[in-house]
């Protein structure tokens, strides 16, 4: 990495931390730092969540996927139009509605505190989780690119993002998640086009040899639900973003900074369908390395030829096929996009614990300057906390496995209880409780299955399905007296918008 690498780097980096200061006005009061006072347009919170979508995960996840295998992660992708339909028909109306920030007050109105309790816990769990996955997938990334100390780098990021999310409040990362957003799209199509030129026949080639090799293809078509076929992709893309859409605390919140209804459902569209054709765009940088090195196999070292490097291909591609100062722009994008997911994760977060515990149980009265405050010490004690957690991963042989049992664990039974919420007009607690319990009871024993040799007949993705499916369905056959509901000005269901 050469001198003017490391300038743009550092230019970027240091440029988005001040700048994301600069909103520290906006934040002084609780409804700014929680939701911007509901005053930010559709375009800028859909591109907000854009960068969400997009990580460090996916900037390596996915061009490592096509290059070993092909496009059949792009069924995941396919599903957001679907799921930003049902949301924006549906689900943003009922938030709106409800002018609560925290996503969970909802369930407490349907179920009880416990529902709330649950799902906030567990969303706690996840994020958290994920801001030390994503911080030390990063810093591996970076120490392999860089050659830089990876505790050094997870510090640097988790004190930067700490930095400006603890001083400029969602503002500061709505804005600062556009940005980051528009420098990893440029930094992915500069990618896309050295590929295409660079290689030795010509931009056709790469095509011929991509298609040649199913580089191209989006899976099998057939309905075997045992394999990672295009529909299980699909529906399971389906699930996991209606689950963003429903029930993610991060996405819940933007609803609430948006200037209007119209503006929220906005945002959704913008999110979706900017995500589409850019996970498309990460997709055929993968193609596109397989044909590049294919055509070229002296270009790529023996080890890194060998199975299981698919995710180290790009990284090698980015130090030894960019021109200086380009290295920069792409390392800067893989910063900008872990950047844009931790923040987000750092507010939604603190909002929580300052909407459902400190407000809720502990200070019921609590002034403005109190809530402020708790919320600035909460967002830097998680922040703190995930840079703690990443580094402890440096130990773990495998971070990405670990990562997605939790996750499956901690946000499988959410959704469920959710739809079960807003679709079901005769679900009450008790019901809800033995769905949630049930549902669990599936996503514990899918999880470790494996490990026990136990019988699992369908594919790993198709568990939150199931799951979800399981707590909504038990849920409603036990409700099998209809209960007149109590008249109340927000609605319960959808079916009251």
């Amino acid at each position: 990495m050469g001198q003017v690498d490391i300038i743009v780097f550092l230019i970027y980096v240091l440029g988005v931390t001040l700048y994301g200061c600069l909103f520290y006005n906006r934040s002084s009061g609780p409804e700014g730092f929680t939701h911007a006072n509901g005053r930010l347009g559709g375009w800028l919170v859909g591109l907000s969540i854009f960068g969400t979508y997009l990580s460090s995960i996916s900037f390596l996840a996915l061009p490592g996927k096509s290059y070993v295998d092909n496009w059949n992660a792009y069924a995941f992708s396919l599903s957001l139009p679907f799921a930003a339909l049902i949301a924006s028909k549906w689900f943003v109306p009922l938030y709106r509605a409800s002018r609560d920030v925290s996503a969970y007050a909802y369930l407490e109105r349907r179920f009880g505190v416990w529902a709330r309790l649950y799902a906030m816990t567990f969303y706690l769990l996840t994020q958290f989780t994920r801001v030390g996955t994503i911080l030390f997938l990063v810093a591996l990334a970076l120490e392999r690119l860089a050659g830089w100390d990876i505790t050094n780098i997870i510090l640097l990021t988790g004190v930067l993002v700490t930095l400006y999310t603890v001083i400029g409040g969602i503002e500061a990362v709505i804005w600062t998640d556009a940005i980051q957003a528009a420098v990893l799209t440029v930094g992915a199509i500069v990618c896309a086009t050295i590929l295409l030129f660079g290689m030795p026949e010509g931009t056709g080639q790469l095509f011929v040899i991509a298609w040649e090799n199913s580089k191209f293809s989006l899976g099998s078509m057939s309905l075997n639900f045992t394999e990672s076929t295009f529909w299980v992709v699909l529906i399971y893309g389906l699930f996991i973003n209606l689950q963003n859409f429903g029930i993610d605390q991060s996405y819940v919140q933007r609803y609430h900074v948006a200037e209007s209804l119209a503006s929220a459902r906005k945002s959704i569209w913008v999110g979706a369908l900017l995500y589409i054709p850019v996970s498309g765009l990460f997709l055929f940088i993968g193609s596109g390395l397989f044909a590049y090195y294919a055509a070229q196999p002296d270009l790529l070292p023996i080890a890194l030829k060998a199975d299981g490097m698919g995710d180290r291909i790009f990284p090698y591609f980015i130090v030894e096929a960019l021109p200086q100062g380009f290295t920069g722009l792409i390392i800067a994008a893989l910063f900008a996009a872990a950047m844009s997911s931790i923040d987000s994760s750092l507010n939604s977060s603190s909002t929580i614990l300052m909407t459902d515990v400190y407000t809720r149980f502990v200070n019921k009265n609590a002034t403005d300057k109190q809530k402020i405050r708790f919320l600035r010490i909460a967002t830097l004690v998680l922040g703190v906390a995930g840079t703690a957690v990443a580094i402890k991963m440096i130990s773990i042989k495998s971070v990405l496995g670990v990562w997605w049992n939790l996750a499956g664990i901690f946000s499988g039974g959410m959704l469920g209880l959710f739809l079960l919420a807003a679709l079901s007009r005769r679900a009450s607690s008790p019901q809800a409780l033995v769905g949630i319990v049930a549902g669990l009871s599936l996503i514990i024993y899918a999880t470790f299955a494996k490990n026990f040799d136990l019988p699992y007949p369908i594919h790993s993705l198709m568990t939150t399905v199931i799951s979800t499916l399981a707590i909504f369905l038990i849920g409603s056959m036990l409700s099998m007296r209809r209960r007149r509901l109590n008249q109340t000005t927000i609605p319960k269901t959808i079916y009251e918008l």
